[in-house]
């Protein structure tokens, strides 16, 4: 039996296997091979104007020293912040009801679109802004271009950052805090040695991902960048201009991969860093009212930056006219739900965003299946971990840019389909690692008790290995699907007059300057997303109390049924 559960496994995880590369070759490597080929298209000679006009000429030259001033700067205040909010969270005596509120506030931005940033740090810190009226004065700087794209993008990429460094204090284990004081270290070296050097890994990682998160984002730079042109506008200028350019635009999407590619690589070096801990052992570091004091004033600094910027998005969708008429309002709420337009894109989302989940956990279980319960050897895992890191260094926009190259022309361009498919391969990277590390978790006898007990293989992954990653589950699946509801920088280039969603229609209302809708549909996203985030910590719970429920009723039903037959 057991002989014949690994033919079923093999037989099972090589329909895998054939179905995971049919999909990264039509949705990842078609559409970039693409984007290369259109590159040359018209020739060596055509290739080289392409991409001298991208790499030697002054503006593009400027554009891209734009790009990397402003990711540089909000990948070193992100990662900054970042680092000192999860150092207080985690090493500090802080009551835990107020950690909660600090950390809750810091990941709501995980559910606004990126666009939306930029529109609410124009509205609480421009001329006319909420802030600036509360405060009484401008700001001594112009919120558009360099200023507003490093404060959308700090708020933007900020999650990102203390998710990292939170997970690797999480493993900063005491001793090190030990052995510092028995050494007689000063603050400072102990500092260093127990909280920044292990933290090393987490410190690069955090810098990397911020920075490409910015590099390649163009909700924000659409709304708040103004003349100050980043490579993110200037791609989409040029395939989506008034004369478009496809074959230099292409030359600037292949340009965008370079960064990723080098922070890639400087990301495995930075691995190297990585010190092991245990996370069951992380204790307060300063249990003191100065440590306490200190933290609780720098979290609620932060938090109350967060929530000015935040704040706009509550309240200009209830006036009925800022800041000329600030009365209140549900005119603006009523009409977005009752604007056939804007009711369509929201369903659209919706749509996308539900079959973005069924598919893309589909694929991100199969993938994780082959790789952390190979039955088909170490090659098949190798590929998806290589699939895995070859998607994560691909930009949104560069795979819309391959997508549109890709399949315009045929049925499948300006469906749902293929807004669908984007968005699975684009978010593919952190759902499949998810998956993969709770089924490496998993006991490995799992299979073959299921094979003694009579299992067939797949009985035996729908009844057991399965059920026992519920709460991963819905976790990737909270994550697709409110990645799906955000994102901007791929479907952008992909939605039809009949497939337009949320994000696609907030920039379009930005051109008529209807900004009540903008903030409107932003509320929309946020309390949806907020729904999708509870549903998501629920339901496992729901599910686990369910099957204990069917336990103890079969057990009950045993108990009276074998006394009746002995």
């Amino acid at each position: 039996m057991k002989q014949e559960q690994t033919v079923q496994g093999e037989r099972f995880q090589k329909a895998l296997l054939i179905a995971v590369i049919a999909v990264f070759t039509a949705a990842l490597l078609s559409p970039l091979v693409r984007v290369l080929a259109q590159s040359f298209d018209g020739g060596l000679y055509a290739a080289f104007n392409n991409y001298s006009s991208v790499l030697l000429k002054k503006r593009m030259a400027r554009v891209v020293w734009h790009s990397f001033a402003v990711s540089g700067s909000v990948a070193t205040i992100s990662t900054s912040v970042a680092f000192m909010f999860a150092y207080a969270l985690w090493l500090t005596s802080i009551p835990k009801a107020l950690k909660t509120v600090y950390r809750t506030c810091i990941m709501a931005a995980f559910l606004f679109p990126s666009i939306t940033y930029g529109f609410a740090v124009i509205y609480s810190f421009g001329k006319q802004g909420l802030i600036t009226r509360l405060l009484g004065f401008e700001l001594p700087f112009s919120i558009y271009g360099f200023s507003g794209l490093v404060i959308a993008g700090t708020v933007y990429t900020l999650p990102y950052a203390f998710m990292l460094l939170s997970n690797a204090f999480s493993y900063i284990s005491p001793n090190t805090r030990t052995v510092c004081a028995m050494l007689g270290d000063g603050p400072f070296r102990t500092f260093l040695m127990s909280a920044l050097r292990p933290c090393a890994s987490a410190l690069v990682s955090s810098f990397l991902l911020t920075f490409f998160l910015n590099f390649t984002d163009f909700g924000i730079p659409s709304s708040v960048a103004g003349r100050y042109e980043v490579m993110a506008t200037a791609l989409y200028s040029t395939m989506m201009g008034a004369l478009p350019d496809f074959g230099r635009g292409a030359a600037v999407a292949m340009a965008m991969l370079l960064p990723a590619i080098l922070a890639l690589i400087i990301l495995r070096r930075g691995a190297m860093l990585q010190q092991s801990g245990d996370a069951s052992s992380v204790q307060p570091m300063g249990t003191g009212k100065i440590y306490t004091i200190l933290s609780v004033v720098y979290l609620s600094a932060v938090t109350l930056c967060l929530v000015s910027v935040f704040a706009v998005i509550f309240v200009l969708p209830f006036v009925e006219n800022w800041p000329y008429k600030p009365v209140f309002t549900l005119s603006h709420i009523i009409s977005a739900i009752t604007d056939p337009q804007l009711a369509s894109a929201y369903r659209n989302s919706l749509y996308v965003s539900a079959l973005t989940v069924v598919f893309g956990l589909a694929l991100c279980l199969g993938a994780a299946l082959l790789s952390a319960r190979p039955a088909l050897g170490a090659r098949a895992s190798g590929l998806m971990d290589f699939l895995a890191m070859l998607t994560n260094t691909v930009p949104g926009m560069v795979l819309g840019v391959g997508f549109m190259f890709c399949f315009s022309g045929t049925a499948l361009y300006g469906t749902f389909a293929i807004i669908v498919m984007s968005n699975i391969v684009h978010f593919f990277t952190t759902p499949y690692l998810m998956c993969k590390d709770a089924l490496s978790r998993l006991n490995r006898g799992y299979e073959v008790t299921g094979a003694l007990m009579g299992d067939s293989y797949i009985r035996t992954l729908t009844r057991i290995i399965l059920p026992n990653i519920v709460p991963t589950i819905c976790s990737a699946g909270a994550y697709l699907f409110i990645n799906a509801m955000v994102t901007v920088s791929a479907v952008v280039f992909l939605c039809g007059a009949q497939t337009q969603v949320v994000t696609t229609r907030i920039r379009e209302l930005q051109y008529f300057e209807r900004y009540d809708a903008v903030f409107a549909l932003s509320l929309l996203i946020f309390i949806t997303n907020l729904i999708v985030k509870a549903l998501s910590e629920v339901l496992p719970q729901a599910i686990s109390r369910a099957g204990a429920l069917r336990i103890r009723l079969f057990s009950n039903i045993l108990e009276r049924k074998i006394p009746n037959e002995a």
